[in-house]
């Protein structure tokens, strides 16, 4: 490969090596003659050749991107101008204390707080009880993952990753002098639930894949060593995570993959005690669960796709009776419950909806009625049981972020917080629209558009996707997008099969041997709309991440001439070779979702025939930024790395190819809040300077 010198700018792209190597399976050959990238030590990466190659591509990328930091400073700073630096959450109520979080002036990382009920609002009992500043001092990167308080308020259990690699330190803090107990877990991966009376805290810790198969018990004050497993789960796809009911009377131990669960009960008061099945896993079946008094409250799509919510007596888990039957109109996504009511929680027509229903009344139902026609809205943080005020967030695509508090015996909604812009905005030059675009097969794909209401017709358009997992993609708001549109850009959002944004019809219609619709959707997206006046071929400049980097590297394979400019983030794009990689973190609980080529030779072909890194071909690409993280655990960076690598091999035209892989992060790039930003204004600086947009 050709390296160069840190202090001199290259002269020309990296060149990787190849190192001939080549898999076998079902009678089928597959050459990967960059399969070295991959160092065997991983996940530590220290093989030289392996860290020289990242390097060239990284000096190469800033080599490149030099002649537009001007254009980053000044992307950089505006969308800085539009966060209101030194803010504050609208505070909740929590047993004895109310709780927020603070960012100060120029402050990366937030503070929290608290203060008792009924103290003066005056910052005279405020109470700081963690410092996210003070602990991300002198780090490359920081992330603060559980955050636990205990019930008596005493004890602040929380965790924290310095590298990105997922693997979280949780420690216990003494709230009443500030001091670390001497407590201290590696390793974890998962919340963290206080039990017995806050003598234990409930975990999971991350095995050598990276996988948490397990819920522990940590005895404060005793070794780690001596900590009790209190459920092991044996199917290497599944994985185990636990929580508290509602009414913290329960320790719930889940186990699932994608498409089926398990659930156990333990008294949170005493852990140790024999666990509740509530009802054996069932392939296929999903299914999640609260408790009041001795009735379980059941979400399960065992008779419906759709889910339904049913009930139980908690001395017959497993004996469910349909509360909420499941609906093709009306996709139930979730529920809470509280003392004297509960909430429902789903998408009509894509579009989210909140109800809420009473126990002892089964015909009252309350929707919770918004103003848009087109939004995201749900359930905020509601930690207590007894309530009659239930905090709510709310956004569109030109509606700010807001936090409202719904009172429920007054059907009210009230206006506690309003995400303030202080650079200025005005919702009035905006316009937001809601479109169907047939795709190929005749389904209609619902499109989220924003964009100026003086945008001249056919000008650049940006379209991002994602499209995987059952996850929705919201039409929410975002600062940093109005780069984009401030600059004569609509934005818009294909909410594309392989997500659940109208139900899990539609996840399932993105999946295994029907994943291929996710592609081709967003390229009818993109066809349609061109077709009616939005933009044109070329002017079109599109993004996504993780599986929507696949979606990207799928997409300039398939239909390269659509695109002037795309972004792929941690780009999942070695699908192939990862789906047979058994040892690796993730691939077990992929399977349901893409397949086992390992094991059927029909799910090999497929995955093979739409892979983006097996598809590469010599053919003209549009001009690709690529990022990774050298520490990410679940898109491993060989992968965007092995992907550059044949695209400069094979690819024929003399488009702009550059590879950015954060040697000290992880999935999410870098860490703060301002740093996050400089990363989004490398990104629109990029997409704006190959499209030829100036300003």
């Amino acid at each position: 490969m050709r390296c160069m010198a840190n202090d001199t700018p290259p002269l020309a792209a990296p060149i990787a090596v190849k190192h001939p190597h080549s898999i076998t399976h079902h009678g089928i050959t597959v050459t990967d003659d960059y399969a070295w990238l991959r160092d065997p030590g991983y996940p530590e990466v220290k093989d030289p050749e392996i860290l020289a190659h990242l390097e060239a591509e990284n000096a190469w990328f800033e080599a490149r991107m030099a002649g537009q930091q001007a254009r980053i400073d000044a992307l950089f700073t505006e969308m800085r101008a539009r966060i209101k630096e030194a803010d504050r959450s609208v505070p909740q109520k929590d047993g004895d204390f109310l709780y927020w979080i603070e960012f100060e002036e120029g402050a990366e990382y937030k503070k929290w707080w608290r203060r008792p009920v009924g103290a003066a609002d005056d910052g005279s009992a405020d109470e700081l009880i963690l410092d996210e500043v003070a602990l991300a001092a002198g780090k490359d990167y920081f992330r603060l993952g559980a955050l636990s308080v205990s019930k008596d308020g005493r004890l602040l259990a929380y965790a924290i990753d310095d590298n990105g690699s997922e693997r979280f330190t949780a420690r216990i803090k003494d709230l009443a002098t500030g001091e670390l107990l001497p407590d201290q877990i590696p390793g974890t991966l998962s919340a963290l639930v206080w039990v017995a009376g806050d003598k234990g805290l409930v975990y999971s810790l991350a095995n050598e894949q990276w996988r948490t198969d397990n819920a522990r018990l940590h005895w404060l004050g005793q070794p780690v060593e001596s900590d009790v497993e209190l459920y092991h789960e044996d199917d290497e796809g599944f994985r185990v995570g636990s929580g508290l009911s509602a009414n913290e009377e329960w320790l719930v131990i889940s186990t699932s993959d994608h498409e089926t669960s398990e659930v156990r009960l333990v008294p949170a008061a005493d852990p140790l005690a024999a666990p509740i099945l509530v009802k054996a896993r069932e392939l296929g079946v999903e299914y999640d669960v609260d408790v009041r008094g001795d009735t379980l409250f059941v979400h399960a799509n065992d008779t419906h796709e759709n889910f339904r919510l049913a009930t139980a007596p908690l001395a017959a888990p497993g004996d469910w009776t349909t509360l909420i039957a499941g609906s093709d109109a009306f996709y139930l996504t979730g529920f809470e419950l509280f003392k004297d009511f509960y909430v429902v929680e789903g998408r009509r027509g894509g579009l989210d909806q909140i109800e809420l229903r009473w126990y002892d009344d089964p015909a009252r139902v309350e929707p919770i009625v918004f103003p848009e026609a087109s939004y995201d809205a749900g359930l905020g943080d509601n930690p207590e049981w007894d309530t009659q005020v239930l905090r709510l967030g709310y956004e569109s695509m030109v509606s700010p972020a807001t936090v409202y508090d719904y009172h429920v015996a007054e059907r009210r909604l009230e206006v506690r917080k309003v995400q303030e812009i202080p650079s200025g905005y005005d919702a009035a030059l905006y316009v937001t629209e809601r479109l169907e675009i047939p795709a190929r097969d005749g389904t209609l794909i619902p499109v989220s558009i924003v964009m100026r209401r003086d945008r001249a017709p056919g000008g650049p358009l940006h379209l991002y996707g994602y499209g995987a997992y059952g996850i929705a993609i919201a039409p929410g708001f975002s600062t940093t997008r109005l780069s984009l549109v401030d600059r004569g850009f609509a934005y818009a959002i294909a909410h594309i099969r392989g997500g659940d944004d109208l139900g899990r019809a539609w996840y399932k219609a993105g999946k295994l041997e029907r994943r291929t619709n996710t592609f081709s959707d967003f390229v009818d997206v993109a066809r349609g709309l061109v077709e009616r006046g939005y933009t044109a071929p070329g002017r079109i400049s599109i993004s996504g991440g993780s599986a929507g980097g696949e979606l990207m590297g799928a997409v300039i394979n398939s239909d390269p001439d659509l695109w002037g400019a795309v972004v792929a983030h941690v780009p999942f794009v070695d699908v192939l070779n990862t789906m047979l990689d058994e040892s690796l973190p993730l691939t077990p609980g992929e399977w349901p979702e893409w397949g086992n080529p390992i094991e059927d030779a029909a799910a090999f072909a497929l995955i093979r025939s739409y892979s983006p890194y097996d598809q590469v071909s010599a053919q003209a690409y549009p001009p690709l930024m690529v990022t990774a993280g050298l520490n990410d655990p679940r898109v491993t960076y060989w992968e965007p790395a092995k992907w550059v690598a044949r695209l400069r091999e094979l690819k024929t035209d003399g488009n702009e190819l550059l590879l950015k892989t954060n040697m000290g992060a992880g999935h999410g790039g870098k860490s703060g809040r301002f740093e996050s930003l400089r990363e989004t204004a490398e990104e629109f600086a990029f997409v704006l300077w190959q499209l030829g947009v100036e300003g």
